[in-house]
C-alpha cells in the first residue's frame, strides 16, 4: 500500500507511540473504573484515545489522495533546539541545580528565560513584544498555580526569600 500522505502518516504514527507509551505506563498504577478511578485511569484512557486517533490518521494518509504526496521537509534545528533548551532551562530555574551549586530563580524569572530562549528560535525576534508575553505568562502563572491552585514551589530566587 502506497503512502499518500508522508505528513500524516508519519504523524499518525508519533500519535500511536505516543498514545501507546501512556496506556503501557498507566499500567504500573491501578486502573479502577469508571465510578472509582484510580491513578492509572486518566493516562490509560488518553493513552487509548491518542492511539486511535494515530491509527485513524495514518489510515487517512494511506486513502486520501493528495496532490504532492506531502513529503516530509528538513527537520527545522534552530526552533528544536531552542524550545527543548528553554524547558530544560526552565526546569534548572524552577528547581535549581544544588549539586552544581545553582541555586532556585524561581517560577517568575523561570518564565522570563523560557519565554527569552523558546522566542530566539523563531524568524524574528522582537524583544519588546516578548517581554508583554512573558509579562503575561508570569501573571497568570502565579495566579493560577500559587493563589488559585495553591502549589508550593519557589516563586522568587531562593536567595531572595
Amino acid at each position: 500500500m502506497k503512502i499518500k500522505s508522508q505528513k500524516d502518516f508519519f504523524a499518525g504514527l508519533m500519535f500511536m507511540v505516543v498514545g501507546i507509551a501512556f496506556a503501557w505506563g498507566a499500567t504500573n498504577y491501578s486502573i479502577g473504573e469508571g465510578a472509582r478511578m484510580g491513578p492509572g485511569y486518566f493516562p490509560l484512557v488518553l493513552g487509548v484515545i491518542l492511539t486511535g486517533i494515530g491509527a485513524f490518521v495514518v489510515f487517512e494518509a494511506l486513502v486520501v489522495e493528495t496532490e504532492d504526496g506531502e513529503k516530509i521537509g528538513n527537520w527545522a534545528w534552530k526552533p528544536l533546539c531552542y524550545i527543548i533548551g528553554s524547558n530544560v532551562l526552565f526546569g534548572i530555574c524552577l528547581g535549581g541545580l544544588p549539586k552544581l551549586g545553582i541555586p532556585s530563580l524561581g517560577l517568575i524569572i523561570g518564565i522570563y528565560v523560557l519565554t527569552f530562549v523558546a522566542s530566539m528560535g523563531g524568524e524574528e525576534h522582537k524583544p519588546k513584544e516578548v517581554i508583554v508575553l512573558a509579562t503575561v505568562l508570569a501573571v497568570m502563572s502565579y495566579v493560577a498555580f500559587i493563589l488559585l491552585l495553591k502549589l508550593q514551589f519557589p516563586v522568587w530566587p531562593s536567595f531572595i526569600g
